[in-house]
């Protein structure tokens, strides 16, 4: 549905995307995620044609968003700072909106308002950074779009908005196989909803998979081994730490293998757990090099 192929992007003399690659399935919910600086907000916005890429393809379904209204008809889109006409209250940005989509959904905006409860007379600059969220959705979902692209979505709503919201994007996943991508710095909320992964780091992607597959190859192991064990060398670690006589290890490589390869080892206990999606995203990214240290000051 989404394709980014070697996407350049330069600002003066920084390069904000370097060959950036990233593929959303048709139908997925995809988590773009990476440090500050790393491009996500970049790319969100050449893939929704606000930008054009220097050098590098992106199409959407099939067909290039810059300078498309066709396309970009068809693409919900909701930023991390929202934009809105100065004096606009929600009632005039839903009758700007419906004069450029011709998806706009005048009884799902009528139904949704029961959910919002938002007034919508007031002018949105005098809504609060929660409530201008709610507003974002309540439009952008009223368009039906086949494509959802969303940054840093929930960031300001309190925790049962937050799944009120995400009960309704899935709902529009499930039902009408809508296409959301996602970029978030909340990577246990990520966790929850997407399907797909994609981690970029300075304007390049580091790696790209489902999410299972990610999970299914990264395991950490927990294990207290008799005195004097050797790992083997050929054991792909990429994160060791030691508290009294258990031992955790961050190990690269299938669940079964793992487990076998522990087992021959003979130990007096262990245990193998899956690894959350922030964990997995420290140890891709370097592990050591991005996790929390401590700082005397």
């Amino acid at each position: 549905m989404i394709r980014a192929e070697n996407v350049v992007k330069t600002f003066d003399d920084f390069t904000a995307l370097d060959g950036l690659n990233i593929h959303v399935p048709e139908g997925a919910v995809y988590g773009l995620v990476g440090p500050n600086g790393a491009g996500k907000s970049t790319i969100i916005r050449n893939i929704t044609g606000i930008y054009r890429p220097d050098s590098g393809s992106i199409l959407v379904d099939g067909r290039s968003v810059y300078e498309n209204p066709a396309v970009k008809a068809e693409i919900g889109y909701i930023p991390d700072d929202q934009y809105f006409f100065v004096q606009a209250g929600i009632r005039d940005m839903m009758r700007w909106y419906r004069s450029i989509y011709p998806s706009f959904d005048m009884d799902r905006y009528k139904k949704l308002g029961e959910v919002f409860r938002l007034d919508e007379k007031r002018p949105m600059r005098k809504l609060s950074k929660g409530m201008q969220k709610q507003a974002a959705f309540w439009l952008a979902l009223c368009l039906r779009p086949k494509v959802l692209i969303l940054d840093e979505p929930v960031d300001g709503l309190d925790p049962v908005m937050r799944r009120q919201v995400w009960s309704l994007v899935l709902g529009d996943v499930a039902e009408n196989g809508t296409t959301v991508l996602v970029s978030s710095h909340n990577l246990r909320e990520l966790e929850d909803v997407c399907d797909h992964v994609g981690i970029i780091h300075k304007g390049k992607t580091v790696l790209e998979r489902s999410l299972s597959e990610l999970q299914e190859n990264v395991v950490k192991v927990q294990a207290v081994f008799p005195d004097g064990t050797e790992l083997p060398e050929d054991l792909r670690i990429l994160h060791k730490s030691v508290s009294g006589r258990l031992e955790t290890l961050i190990i690269r490589g299938g669940l079964e293998e793992i487990r076998t390869r522990i087992e021959a080892l003979e130990p007096v206990f262990y245990d193998l757990l899956p690894l959350t999606l922030e964990e997995i995203y420290i140890y891709e990214m370097g592990g050591e090099e991005y996790a929390a240290k401590d700082i005397l000051l």
